[in-house]
């Protein structure tokens, strides 16, 4: 199978993100599964080499016809867009807040033109955002706006474990208002039709109960009885595999031991928590409902220990692994 190009964002410049670039592209498997470019500094980046003690080099290319991508070599789109005089690690600073964004909408043009067929992204920081005047505080609204995308859906997936969100940034309180039988049903067909995209054939999903034992036939709570179950329901009669409510103590166990292909989480701290347990630095984070593949590392961009060599690359190199499982197998319809 034709390997896919896939770009890498450096992420913020005074965080980890050029460090776990660079030892994950140290990695020769990576090279193996893909063809990886990054977007950032070629000054920044070289010093993320250094830092990391790895035997490679940095091949400066204008476009990723130019790639040699082979082991030992990163190929690299310098935007040279980072003061390395006035520059910090672990500092917010207005620069590399303004330099993480260019490296994402290069890369997200890169991707909307077909010259890459997914992006891996690393760590960005909300503060230097905001001091650069970017309008965006993450990678999500970011990608909702450069791509004119509605609401993109997002997927965390963990060995074999998939979890959807019906809800993320919300109170508890909050959330549960938002469990209605319209949206447990429509968030059903996104999430199966999220996994046809990314070429899962076997799609039976389940949805995880609210209340202790999914309220027990109203015992614990009417969420389950009133809401979710009449939403799973709806989506069956759509032709959607999906079952329960399943009690949340059990759901995510079964679904990593292959009994479900992937569950909807009712709420953030509901799925985070079942995927970082299972594997805190495995936990890759798929959005879903773009016209490309993005995943991205589920951490940020540890400030405290940035320029230290000490930060994991694990979760960047499963990051780009997985989109380079899922690119070749990706369709571009919209959601």
């Amino acid at each position: 199978m034709k390997k896919a190009i896939v770009a890498i964002p450096m992420g913020d410049p005074a965080g980890i993100g050029p460090e776990i670039t660079a030892k994950a592209l140290a990695n020769t498997e990576i090279y193996d599964m893909c063809k990886p470019i990054v977007i950032g500094d070629a000054k920044i980046f070289a010093k993320a080499i250094e830092i990391v003690n790895k035997n490679i080099k940095i091949n400066v290319i204008e476009e990723p016809t130019k790639g040699i991508y082979e082991a030992g070599t990163v190929d690299l789109i310098d935007l040279d867009n980072v003061n390395v005089e006035a520059f910090q690690y672990g500092k917010v600073q207005a620069q590399c807040g303004k330099a993480a964004y260019e490296y994402i909408k290069t890369a997200v043009n890169l991707a909307t033109s077909g010259a890459v067929e997914a992006l891996a992204t690393t760590p960005i920081n909300k503060e230097s955002l905001k001091a650069a005047n970017v309008p965006f505080i993450g990678h999500t609204e970011m990608l909702e706006s450069l791509t004119d995308t509605k609401d993109p859906l997002t997927m965390f997936q963990v060995n074999k474990l998939r979890i959807f969100f019906l809800t993320r940034h919300l109170s508890l309180k909050d959330a549960i208002s938002q469990m209605t039988q319209e949206r447990v049903h429509d968030y059903l067909n996104r999430c199966d039709q999220a996994l046809r995209r990314l070429g899962v054939d076997s799609r039976k999903l389940a949805v995880a109960g609210l209340n202790p034992h999914s309220g027990e036939g109203g015992l614990f709570g009417y969420e389950e009885v009133e809401e979710i179950g009449p939403g799973i329901e709806k989506a069956k009669a759509d032709g959607i595999d999906a079952h329960g409510p399943v009690p949340a103590d059990s759901v995510f166990h079964q679904a990593l031991n292959g009994k479900y292909d992937a569950v909807l989480s009712l709420y953030h701290d509901q799925g985070h928590i079942a995927a970082k347990m299972a594997d805190f630095h495995k936990t890759i984070s798929i959005t879903n409902g773009l016209p490309f593949l993005r995943t991205s590392v589920d951490h940020g961009t540890a400030f405290d220990i940035a320029g230290e060599n000490i930060a994991s690359s694990v979760s960047m190199e499963e990051c780009i692994k997985l989109a380079a499982h899922y690119a070749p197998k990706f369709t571009k319809d919209t959601m």
